[in-house]
């Protein structure tokens, strides 16, 4: 059941990196991303070895964390409309293996609990079937400012 994620997030390229939304759960949701040759910040990390950043795995958590609450807050009968996703905490962040261009990854986020506007969840992108990162985080949808 693939969504389409621009209409679902905020976010768009250079600065998107999801290409699809895989599954959508009760409690959390499953995206995919191919990160292509082409991209420019394969040019500088690193030239002649080129790597995909580790920030940039973990933006794309943060995004289908995103996807998921804006989902989850449609199906319980609200709107994110004029609410912005923001990063409110990044916990337990591990690198177990590296994305290369032209690999597809799996990012599945989980979520865990919810304290007044901040929600907590986990995150996992695997390549391959295995695990190359796995992140705690937590992200508010706040209401845009003027």
């Amino acid at each position: 059941m693939p969504t389409d994620v621009q209409a679902t997030i905020p976010h768009r390229p250079p600065f998107l990196f999801l290409d699809r939304v895989d599954e959508l759960r009760t409690d959390g949701a499953v995206c995919s991303r191919t990160f292509r040759a082409e991209e420019s910040f394969y040019a500088g990390h690193y030239p002649g070895n080129p790597i995909t950043p580790g920030v940039l795995l973990c933006e794309s958590v943060f995004q289908a964390g995103a996807v998921y609450l804006t989902k989850k807050l449609q199906a319980e009968g609200g709107s994110a409309e004029g609410r912005t996703p923001v990063l409110c905490r990044i916990e337990e962040a591990k690198f177990k293996g590296m994305v290369f261009p032209g690999d597809t990854v799996s990012i599945e986020v989980k979520h865990a609990e919810t304290l007044q506007q901040f929600h907590f969840m986990t995150g996992t992108v695997r390549r391959d079937g295995k695990a190359v990162l796995t992140i705690r985080f937590a992200l508010a949808l706040v209401e845009k400012t003027a």
